[in-house]
């Protein structure tokens, strides 16, 4: 693997409060120096002046598909999307078939991603066996084995049984894992298409209320509270759950939260001609929801971007809105859309972003070095992203190496864009227009 030095970039790290223009050098999988006027000599230099190199991101939730649905995605082409988006560790969730509900499905799956060498896998287990919200599944056994589970979820689905969701807080509070509420309360939301309000009139389809989001997240906050353990609250869409959880952050509820691309740059006005593309769980919400969740992002109440990548076949999603599954792809467009609607727009600093992106997501797991947030220092994994904040390009869903193309961002116009993905010192991958960007240097 020869020795390479990406030369003039701004270099930010969340990991250790770094941003400063410097030179980056990388041997042999691994970080060699970071400085100013390193040598070129014997190197491969990638001239990055007007980029930004940071720590590859890390997704929290995604779904693969994987396995039972490869029609859809596939182990690869979703670890693919994943460092096209610059994500050089995903979490995925376990609505597979079978669902990821013991230490051997989940151990098999993370030995596969490695064979791929594309990005990190940590896979969220099942909070219940089958996901079917009977009885616990093996939570301790998941944690404790090669795969080493921090997160159990039963996503797709609430744990709608409090009971049970407090005896699961309860169990992993003993050996540190954290539980990820799908907050949604069923007997509110059955049956509903879009946010209950100006689309469901406008549509003519049923609703789904803000409070069948804000009943389960008031619910499982206070059984955090109650237990002690760690929670966390996917793909946040209201400002009422907003208000609850700094409420329950200014208590010292052990709690951390996520909010996706799609919501806090989408709401229900968006929706068009009953395009299906904009069917999301929970749905596209108000316009002042969307504001209310930016503040949260910028000020910290919201932890992480997570980008809820859910990839159907086209046969399935472009159907009728009514019979239409939920979901979007968002992996390969989660950066260049969040930097043009809120760094380009002055509503969120680029370090910030990449904050939510990287050190936030790690804190949400637990993960430290060597398994995640090593940062850009000599010794660390090389596991970069370099991205060009400058760039415009159109997004073309066609073009995507994710198997899905229910994305809402489809023929957007954005401005950033990940020139380059580096794992394991690797490149994994690089944007076509870049890669003539290699030169030899002699001095």
């Amino acid at each position: 693997m020869a020795e390479l030095l990406l030369r003039g970039a701004r270099v930010i790290d969340p990991f250790q409060d770094l941003d400063g223009v410097m030179d980056v050098a990388v041997a042999r999988g691994r970080i060699a120096e970071v400085g100013r006027g390193l040598s070129g000599e014997g190197r491969e230099v990638l001239e990055a002046e007007g980029l930004v190199l940071a720590p590859g991101f890390l997704d929290l939730h995604v779904h693969l598909r994987d396995p039972g649905r490869e029609d859809e995605e596939t182990l690869e082409s979703g670890l693919r999307a994943a460092v096209r988006g610059g994500f050089t560790a995903v979490c995925c969730m376990p609505n597979t078939d079978p669902p990821l509900d013991n230490a051997s499905l989940v151990e098999d799956l993370v030995l596969r991603a490695r064979g791929l060498g594309l990005a990190d896998l940590f896979p969220v287990g099942c909070v219940t066996r089958e996901r079917e919200g009977k009885e616990l599944a093996e939570m301790g056994l998941m944690f404790a084995g090669a795969a080493r589970v921090r997160a159990f979820s039963d996503d797709g689905d609430p744990v709608a049984d409090s009971g049970l969701m407090r005896r699961a807080l309860q169990y992993v509070r003993k050996f540190g894992g954290v539980i990820v509420s799908h907050p949604e309360d069923r007997s509110l939301s059955r049956g509903g298409q879009v946010n209950e309000g100006l689309a469901s009139f406008s549509l003519g389809l049923r609703g789904i209320p803000a409070l069948a989001e804000e009943v389960m997240v008031a619910r499982d906050l206070l059984l955090a509270e109650e237990t002690g353990a760690r929670l966390h609250l996917a793909h946040l869409s209201t400002a009422g759950s907003v208000r609850l959880l700094r409420e329950a952050k200014s208590r010292g509820v052990r709690v951390t939260a996520e909010a996706t691309p799609h919501h806090l740059v989408l709401s229900e006005a968006d929706i068009r001609d009953y395009d299906p593309v904009y069917k999301v769980n929970p749905p596209l919400r108000t316009p002042e929801d969307v504001r209310e969740l930016r503040r949260a992002l910028a000020d910290g109440t919201l932890d992480a971007v997570a980008t809820d990548h859910a990839p159907h076949s086209p046969e399935e999603k472009e159907r009728e809105f009514e019979y239409a599954p939920f979901g979007v792809v968002g992996m390969e467009s989660a950066f260049p859309v969040l930097h043009t609607e809120l760094v380009e727009k002055g509503e969120l600093g680029l370090p910030v972003l990449i904050e939510r992106l990287t050190r936030g997501p790690a804190r949400v797991l637990g993960l430290k070095p060597p398994e995640y947030g090593e940062g850009i220092r000599p010794g660390a994994r090389a596991d970069l992203v370099l991205v060009d904040p400058a760039a415009e390009w159109v997004i073309d869903a066609s073009a995507f190496a994710s198997r899905g193309r229910n994305c809402p961002f489809q023929g957007w116009r954005v401005r950033g864009k990940v020139a380059l993905t580096m794992k394991n010192g690797k490149v994994v991958h690089k944007a076509p227009e870049y890669r003539r960007a290699f030169s030899r240097d002699g001095g």
